[in-house]
């Protein structure tokens, strides 16, 4: 795939876009989101998504994080758009987030006024910075250092003022960072019946997979035969999140 870097943030943009997604991955894989999430953004595009990855650096303002991603989105779809590269001007948009990505949309859905045709959070995280970050609990500090807004604000803020109505919660079996629960609740009683919840297999590093090309030579071995069994078992839990994302864009397309 053709990334480009556009102003900061890093772009594929398929020839016959069908939508644009606008990705923030986790807080400390998200400086480079086009090569730690490279496959799964890669396939969303090869389904024609514009994808729009965000890099960020975690600070304990969350809120200056999710303005200045969401600024950064928007100078680069002016860019497209002003350039030529992208001359369809009403493509659906939706926000696509991975871990402590999904609190940044939840807070861009809340404090700003976007327009989103929906959004996928997959393993949302909420925690204290005391819990995110061990760091802070080593501080010998009188210091109260907390993330901005903290878990109780942000929650209060989805609850009031998210205003995104079309939601897709991901979650894995074998997560135990995913505080999904909680806010499952929060948006079901703010936009009940559009909201989906999928509980796939896999981990809180799923989204991060990357495939691995196992050319088998002139004669099928039985290490090919090992190699292909390998593929298939660990990149099951990836494909099956692709399937599902694809799915929930776009119900009439084949994934």
């Amino acid at each position: 795939m053709d990334w480009k870097e556009i102003r900061g943030n890093w772009a594929i943009i398929p020839r016959h876009p069908i939508g644009i997604i606008h990705f923030l991955g986790g807080a400390f894989v998200a400086t480079a989101p086009h090569l730690t999430y490279r496959w799964l953004l890669e396939q969303l595009a090869a389904k024609g998504y514009v994808v729009i990855a965000t890099p960020f650096v975690n600070t304990l303002d969350h809120r200056a994080i999710a303005e200045s991603v969401l600024l950064n989105f928007d100078r680069t779809l002016e860019r497209l758009h002003s350039s030529g590269e992208l001359r369809n001007l009403y493509l659906p948009t939706y926000g696509i987030g991975h871990s402590m990505g999904c609190k940044l949309h939840l807070l861009i859905g809340s404090l700003f006024p976007v327009e989103r045709a929906g959004n996928i959070l997959i393993s949302f995280n909420n925690y204290t910075a005391k819990d995110a970050i061990p760091l802070v609990e080593q501080l010998n500090s009188t210091l109260t250092i907390e993330f901005t807004p903290t878990p109780l604000e942000t929650n209060q803020l989805v609850q009031e003022n998210y205003h995104i109505r079309r939601n897709l919660l991901i979650k894995f079996s074998n997560d135990n960072l995913d505080q999904s629960a909680i806010l499952t609740k929060i948006l079901q009683n703010r936009f009940p019946e559009m909201v989906t919840i999928q509980t796939l297999s896999g981990n809180h590093t799923t989204p991060l997979g990357q495939e691995i090309k196992w050319q088998p030579g002139t004669s099928f071995t039985p290490l090919d035969a090992m190699g292909q069994w390998f593929k298939q078992e660990v990149y099951r839990d990836l494909y099956q999140l692709k399937k599902i994302i694809l799915f929930w864009l776009n119900p009439l397309a084949s994934s």
